[in-house]
């Protein structure tokens, strides 16, 4: 029997993308990926290269011209909309470069949201569960604020939990540091390592910042719609603690 850490997670096979009509623009060229559970990979490339789409074709946004993805075993290929949307609302968790909060709603009730529109309600595990990310990552004291009284770095962290709120199986972050500055940055990625040792979720991180991308256990370079690199990064492994991120 198979060790089922070493099944892919993500699974790309001669995966092509062209916009347009016509000669069109192709975005992504027969690219084949692969990602197991627990790895942490960041994806680079110039602007236009690829990996945004890349990410996009995983996440089941949008249907590519040819090839396929599978997401945990499953072909997305074989689903319909309601399919797809069940897929990324049980498997998928997604942060983006902005935070996409609605300030209407705390911060819990945000980070509640997806399990709102998925399950029909969170249960009391559920809130529980949330409210223990919360405080992981330094929002204890911020659950019943909405996003417009955090800080930008306090808002991506909202973000974070957010994504991991239904438990997923992989996290497609697109730029999640682009708008804070270096030192937020650069602790909003922290937690992001921290919450992949903790919880045994593969990260796939589009980043334009070498240095982040350095600190990922594996890096995917795209150009010109294709991987032209693809190889793990040597790092020392940090012994993770239970405190909060401050």
């Amino acid at each position: 029997m198979d060790n089922i850490l070493e099944r892919p997670v993500v699974e790309t096979v001669k995966l092509s993308k062209r916009y347009g009509d016509g000669v069109g623009t192709w975005a992504l060229r027969g690219v084949d990926f692969c990602a197991r559970p627990g790895e942490f990979v960041a994806v680079v490339g110039a602007s236009g290269s690829g990996k945004s789409t890349l990410l996009n074709m995983i996440g089941a946004l949008d249907r590519p011209t040819s090839g396929f993805v599978k997401i945990n075993g499953q072909d997305t290929s074989k689903l319909d909309d309601n399919g797809l949307a069940a897929l990324r609302g049980g498997t998928l968790g997604f942060i983006f470069q902005f935070h996409y909060l609605l300030n209407e709603f705390s911060v819990l009730e945000n980070a509640l949201m997806p399990l709102s529109i998925c399950n029909g309600g969170p249960t009391s595990d559920d809130v529980e569960w949330v409210k223990s990310l919360l405080k992981r990552v330094g929002l204890a004291d911020r659950m019943k604020h909405r996003p417009g009284q955090l800080s930008g770095g306090q808002q991506q962290r909202a973000a974070i939990v957010r994504a991991l709120a239904n438990r997923p199986k992989v996290i497609l972050a697109d730029e999640p540091t682009g708008n804070l500055d270096s030192q937020n940055g650069a602790l909003v990625f922290d937690l992001l390592r921290e919450l992949n040792s903790l919880f045994g979720i593969a990260f796939l991180l589009v980043t334009h910042d070498d240095r982040l991308a350095q600190e990922a256990e594996r890096i995917v370079m795209v150009e010109d719609g294709r991987i032209v690199a693809d190889y793990e990064v040597a790092r020392v492994e940090e012994e993770i603690d239970d405190r909060p991120i401050a």
